[in-house]
């Protein structure tokens, strides 16, 4: 009996020690490993989730919507696709990247819905693509984005990541005045 009592004591004072040093070591191997290029790395995700819900809007609005515009001194939903795709996304981001912007015809407000669409598409696709080897090296240099006065690629980053945002809370008001729920207001199904 007494055999036992001790064994038992035993037992419960290693078990807990046994138990923290497994969970500490399963906690370690679980951890990420922390980023070597984090700021390429949130743009990276950033361009992932701008590029989800603005296609995610622009598919929303119905293609007889894409004239519309709040007020005349507003650009028109078609107007903010084609400025998206051609000084948004091919732009910026071959000057983020560094890398040539593709030459493509450029994409005006005339065009319909699903030509509008599918150019978003494809400049999102061109972003990731441009981005898929930056990192966070080359931060401090200057680019030539607008005007004669250059910009760092992190504030190039910046504006390319803001201008996203700008759009898209564009384009959710001009859905939610059309009576659409935007794509960031509707439910996530599980």
């Amino acid at each position: 009996m007494t055999c036992r009592r001790c064994a038992t004591l035993i037992t419960l004072a290693v078990l807990p020690l046994s138990l923290a040093a497994q969970a500490t070591t399963a906690a370690t191997a679980a951890a990420p490993a922390a980023s070597v290029s984090p700021v390429a790395d949130a743009l990276r995700q950033m361009q992932q989730r701008y590029a989800r819900i603005l296609v995610a809007a622009a598919e929303a609005m119905p293609a007889e919507k894409y004239n519309y515009r709040p007020t005349p001194a507003q650009m028109s939903f078609a107007m903010i696709q084609a400025h998206l795709a051609n000084e948004g996304n091919d732009m910026l981001c071959s000057k983020v990247a560094g890398v040539p912007a593709p030459q493509r015809t450029a994409a005006d407000s005339t065009l319909g819905k699903d030509a509008l669409v599918a150019r978003l598409k494809e400049t999102f696709q061109f972003c990731e693509t441009a981005f898929a080897h930056l990192d966070d090296s080359k931060l401090n240099e200057p680019i030539q984005l607008f005007g004669p006065n250059p910009f760092t690629r992190a504030a190039a980053i910046m504006i390319t990541v803001g201008d996203w945002a700008d759009h898209y809370s564009q384009e959710a008001n001009y859905l939610r005045l059309n009576a659409i729920l935007p794509p960031t207001a509707q439910r996530r199904s599980m």
